[in-house]
């Protein structure tokens, strides 16, 4: 069996994006790790060399600033990393660059790999989510944070990147998959007030129209309010040994309240369902469990 993994990165270093620990994180399940470097204004492509691991395999792409609308250049960018993956791969693994993957869960990853590999019914293993917000403490913890998404898919490439590469889908189809008892942590919500503006001043162009609103946003120099939240909860389990070092060069600090609830009476009583019963009403799925 053999499970090619696969990112991509633009501007990692101005973006402070932790895409070392992302591969760092899932290099032991993967025997190969194809990584995309978009045509960036720092020093990325340093950065992903000092990893110095014989299983990256570096590409170069140019980003189309045509498909910025929705994110959908973050989907073309996948799609294009995908295609650089061995033919005789069974699996890839997708890492987003500010994704980690715990090393608890490796051997779980290979034993559902290994069990799924000879079931063509099953086009990709889905993973549970953990989203961190402001600091290595909280978690967002309401509907608005995905709880699940897919990560390995099969090396077939009718599949591609979905919108803004959030999932996979075959031909428009959802993708038929296997839940596995595996999380990822996600990091993209932890930086400073000031850096988290700098990012989306970088990256939210992707995602914006040149609209008045966003145009005014890009150009204030305030920092990022992280108290405009939802819910979130406090984290009480352990870091992914890969960010050990990452969190403990963390410098700012940002009280925020856990107690703190800001919900329509809808999504207050979703909200309280959903903790009393792990069921997530009405939800979103860009899969289909099989």
């Amino acid at each position: 069996m053999k499970i090619s993994g696969f990112t991509i990165i633009r501007n990692a270093v101005i973006n402070d994006y932790p895409i070392v620990e992302a591969i760092q994180s899932i290099l032991p399940v993967v025997d190969e790790m194809i990584v995309s470097i978009g045509d960036s204004e720092d020093d990325t492509e340093a950065l992903i060399q000092s990893i110095h691991s014989p299983k990256i395999k570096i590409a170069h792409s140019v980003w189309d600033p045509a498909l910025r609308k929705g994110g959908v250049v973050l989907a073309a960018e996948t799609n294009k990393a995908f295609q650089q993956i061995s033919p005789d791969a069974d699996w890839a693994f997708y890492i987003q660059g500010d994704e980690v993957l715990p090393e608890q869960y490796y051997q779980t990853i290979k034993d559902a790999a290994a069990k799924y590999k000879d079931d063509k019914k099953v086009d990709g293993l889905l993973f549970n989510y953990l989203h961190f917000y402001g600091t290595y403490n909280y978690i967002g913890d309401s509907r608005k944070w995905y709880n699940y998404e897919v990560r390995i898919i099969r090396n077939d490439k009718t599949i591609s990147s979905f919108k803004d590469a959030q999932g996979f889908r075959r031909n428009g189809e959802k993708l038929a998959v296997k839940p596995v008892d595996a999380c990822i942590y996600h990091y993209g919500w932890v930086k400073s007030p000031a850096q988290m503006k700098k990012k989306l001043q970088h990256t939210g162009r992707f995602w914006n129209d040149d609209t008045e609103d966003w145009k005014a946003f890009v150009q204030t120099d305030d920092m990022f309010d992280f108290t405009e939240y939802d819910s979130i909860s406090r984290f009480t389990r352990e870091h992914p040994l890969v960010m050990k070092e990452r969190i403990a060069r963390h410098n700012w600090n940002i009280e925020l309240d856990a107690n703190k609830k800001n919900f329509s009476l809808k999504n207050k009583l979703l909200y309280w369902f959903e903790k009393k019963t792990g069921i997530r009403l009405f939800s979103f799925t860009n899969y289909k469990i099989i």
